[in-house]
């Protein structure tokens, strides 16, 4: 059993108590909702005459069903409109604050909730999204949860949790030049699996960790939920503080001081107990890509996509749909695979260094005749940055389009979609089947610069062959 970690000692502060069957009943420091999977939370209130309890405690935004094309009121989508009226309608009754359209800070939830500096060591976050894991890079214990469970937080800031093991995944070297954050996670997720996770905290640490940026670490503890884990941690850092001093909601002054020095001691002791370590080495990472249908199925751009292992016969059937629902064979490589749509967005990758990383290799190219490309800032706020260094303008010179903030085609919930059995090079988290709104649609994920790579080639590519041309 862990003992030491920052997963345990964010876990005993915050419990209220140890429920019979073994799980604790945990206080709920921060809660963030948006139109989806809120409003049957809501109603659920209503008819038990209930008002949420800590309304100080939870933000919302508008992120899942936005256009990013059109943004003008009443949307074009019916749906849509009546979701975003419901969520506005149960903010204004509860006294939420709403980080609507127009308000300088809407965007995806898990990228506006660390901008304002909402997000914070220490905390316990949740969110009816899966994606909530990303808020684990501030040194945060963040989950996702279903919508039951937003009504519970709502009435009592309060959730019924098993506690998680600990694994502790240690990354040593530090990533190569072309080489992301992104291909980082998936080759993590490669590795260990996409159940490989289950029951588990993953604590991401290790040097090649410690020299990401905030943004990076975000990338990673978004998708340490496609590995299984319920939640995936950083230990907070000078460049955890760093990131948060002077945002909105950051602590100020003298009290900032003790703020710090509370985080710096609930990093996990040096001879703290896991139960599970694994070690990897960064450095031997390449640009990499998924070839299936889940995010585990990746390969790096120099490889094939594989054979079936004859050792795991149990994944044999996944390996055999993949094949057949992506049209690509086992011993093809993933170079050249070419590509109809090339998307630059999400809660992983739309943050201003994703678009900054995607915008060196689109400066002074131009897109693939006959290939879609589209950036979407992940809020407001990244909008008006990459505005300002004329990130907008590079790529619009190049042949992308430029959107309005919003999840866009992660998820589909919206105008942008696949059609028919379009490929997607996509910086997006999830390459599962109809994902990207097509049933027959198909997904490669990938980190944005190398999705820029595929714009302008028509086909999967090597990014380091387009930065060592610069």
């Amino acid at each position: 059993m862990s003992s030491g970690t920052l997963f345990d000692k964010v876990w005993d502060l915050h419990k209220v108590k140890d429920l019979k069957g073994g799980s604790t009943q945990l206080f709920i420091g921060l809660h963030l909702v948006h139109e989806v999977t809120s409003p049957q939370a809501f109603s659920a209130l209503q008819e038990k005459n209930l008002s949420v309890l800590c309304p100080e405690r939870t933000f919302a935004t508008v992120d899942h069903i936005v256009p990013t094309h059109n943004q003008n009121r009443p949307f074009s989508d019916p749906l849509a409109e009546e979701m975003l009226y419901t969520l506005e309608k149960n903010c204004k009754q509860h006294q939420i604050k709403l980080f609507n359209i127009g308000s300088g800070n809407q965007g995806i939830v898990h990228v506006i909730a660390p901008e304002i500096g909402l997000s914070q060591p220490g905390m316990t976050v949740v969110c009816g999204d899966s994606h909530t894991s990303t808020h684990g890079a501030f040194g945060a214990i963040a989950f996702g949860i279903g919508t039951s469970q937003v009504r519970d937080v709502l009435a009592s800031q309060t959730l019924s949790l098993d506690k998680l093991k600990v694994r502790r995944i240690w990354l040593n070297g530090e990533l190569s030049n072309g080489v992301f954050a992104k291909d980082l996670i998936l080759h993590v997720i490669q590795k260990l699996g996409v159940k490989g996770g289950v029951g588990y905290a993953y604590e991401f640490a290790g040097p090649a960790i410690s020299k990401l940026s905030m943004e990076e670490r975000m990338t990673i503890c978004n998708m340490a939920i496609e590995g299984g884990a319920r939640c995936g941690y950083v230990n907070p850092d000078s460049k955890t503080f760093n990131y948060l001093k002077g945002k909105t909601y950051s602590p100020k002054g003298e009290t900032w001081e003790r703020a710090v020095k509370w985080w710096e001691s609930l990093a996990s002791n040096r001879d703290a107990t896991y139960d599970d370590e694994v070690e990897l080495e960064a450095s031997a990472i390449s640009p990499t890509v998924t070839w299936g249908i889940t995010p585990g199925q990746s390969v790096g751009i120099d490889e094939c996509i594989p054979e079936k292992n004859p050792l795991e016969i149990n994944d044999h059937q996944i390996y055999d749909e993949a094949y057949a629902y992506m049209n690509l064979q086992p011993g093809q490589s993933i170079e050249g695979v070419p590509v109809d749509v090339c998307f630059i967005g999400s809660c992983t990758n739309g943050r201003l260094s994703d678009l900054k990383a995607a915008a060196e290799i689109a400066k002074d190219r131009k897109v693939c005749k006959g290939i879609k490309a589209f950036v979407v800032p992940g809020s407001e706020k990244v909008s008006k940055e990459a505005k300002r260094e004329g990130l907008d303008n590079i790529f619009i010179n190049a042949g992308f389009e430029w959107r309005e903030p919003g999840c866009s085609m992660c998820l589909a919930m919206n105008p942008d979609r696949l059609e028919g059995t379009q490929i997607s090079a996509s910086s997006s988290n999830r390459n599962f089947k109809g994902r990207q709104g097509s049933a027959k649609g198909r997904t490669l994920l990938m980190s944005p610069a190398m999705v820029a790579a595929a714009a302008v080639t028509g086909h999967v590519t090597d990014v380091r062959k387009l930065k060592a041309i610069q």
